[in-house]
């Protein structure tokens, strides 16, 4: 099996910031299934057009793209997203006593309005 990798200091495909590296790292610790990375993927979905979808897993499929992050916890990306997801920075975000990740994509064109899918450009 083999992994393709990219730069990670490549920000043009994907920025993470430290707050959502912690909350994937933290995510990763409560898993009782033992996940040892997150894989990013989007999927058709909703009233807009696609939607986010992270899971935790314990193995990456032989064409993900890997992204070690600067605390340990590796991302793996689908790579058929990619060009949905690319230029994308995720944070995790407090607002009042709501912490959310948040998708700040430069290719989203519409949300809908419960904010589940977007369109692209």
């Amino acid at each position: 099996m083999s992994v393709e990798s990219f730069d990670p200091a490549d920000t043009s495909l994907l920025e993470v910031t430290n707050d959502a590296a912690e909350h994937f790292k933290q995510q990763l610790a409560q898993d009782a299934k033992g996940a040892n990375a997150v894989r990013l993927s989007v999927k058709e979905s909703g009233c807009t057009g696609y939607m986010y979808v992270l899971d935790l897993v314990s193995e990456p499929s032989t064409t993900d793209k890997t992204m070690a992050l600067g605390n340990g916890v590796t991302l793996l990306i689908d790579p058929a997203s990619i060009p949905v997801v690319r230029g994308t920075c995720i944070d995790f975000v407090s607002q009042g006593l709501n912490r959310q990740l948040e998708f700040r994509n430069p290719n989203a064109q519409d949300y809908c309005g419960c904010g589940e899918s977007f369109n692209i450009v």
